[in-house]
C-alpha cells in the first residue's frame, strides 16, 4: 500500500508535466521560423521552374492547397483576390493534386492568375509536404523579406491588414 502511494504521487507529477511547453503549435512551421527554400519544376503551361529564393528581399505569402481540400482551396481563392493589386506582397499558390489537368482547371474555374500558381504532382509523397509538415493540414505562411514566417493561417482580413502596414 506504501508503494501504491508513491506510485501515484509519480504518474500525477509525470502527467502534469508532460503538458508544460505544448503551447507552441504543432502544425506545420511556426511564426518566427525560417520558411525552407524549394523549387518546382512542375508549373503551368509554358512557364519556367519556380525557385522560392527568387522571392528573397520581399514580402511573400505562400499559400499550399490542393482541389480536393475546399476549406484549402476556397482560402487560396479569396487570398488570391486579396493580393491581386498587391505590390508589396508576392503569392505562390502551390497545389498538390495529382494531377496537372486538375491543377489547371481548377485555378481556371477559382480565376487565380497562372503566373502565381505551382503543381506538385508527387502530393503527400512529395519532399515539399514533407518539409512544411503539411500532413497536419494545408496552411498559408506570410515571410517577410528574409524568408522569416510572420504569420500563418492568415486570413484574408488579416492579410489585409498586414498589407496596409507596409504602405
Amino acid at each position: 500500500m506504501k508503494y501504491v502511494k508513491w506510485i501515484f504521487v509519480v504518474l500525477l507529477i509525470y502527467s502534469l508535466t508532460a503538458f508544460v511547453g505544448k503551447d507552441k503549435s504543432t502544425k506545420g512551421l511556426n511564426e518566427g521560423d525560417v520558411a525552407p527554400d524549394f523549387r518546382i519544376e512542375t508549373t503551368t503551361a509554358g512557364q519556367p521552374a519556380f525557385d522560392l529564393t527568387s522571392l528573397r528581399g520581399r514580402y511573400v505569402l505562400i499559400s499550399f492547397w490542393a482541389g480536393y481540400d475546399a476549406r484549402s482551396r476556397m482560402l487560396n481563392a479569396s487570398l488570391s483576390d486579396a493580393l491581386s493589386d498587391s505590390r508589396d506582397v508576392a503569392m505562390v499558390s502551390v497545389s498538390f493534386d495529382p494531377s496537372k489537368a486538375v491543377f489547371e482547371e481548377t485555378i481556371r474555374k477559382d480565376r487565380i492568375d497562372p503566373s502565381s500558381c505551382f503543381v506538385d504532382t508527387k502530393g503527400e509523397d512529395s519532399g515539399l509536404f514533407r518539409e512544411y509538415r503539411l500532413d497536419r493540414g494545408f496552411t498559408n505562411y506570410l515571410l517577410d523579406k528574409n524568408g522569416v514566417i510572420v504569420a500563418k493561417d492568415i486570413s484574408t482580413a488579416d492579410l489585409s491588414a498586414y498589407v496596409e502596414k507596409l504602405n
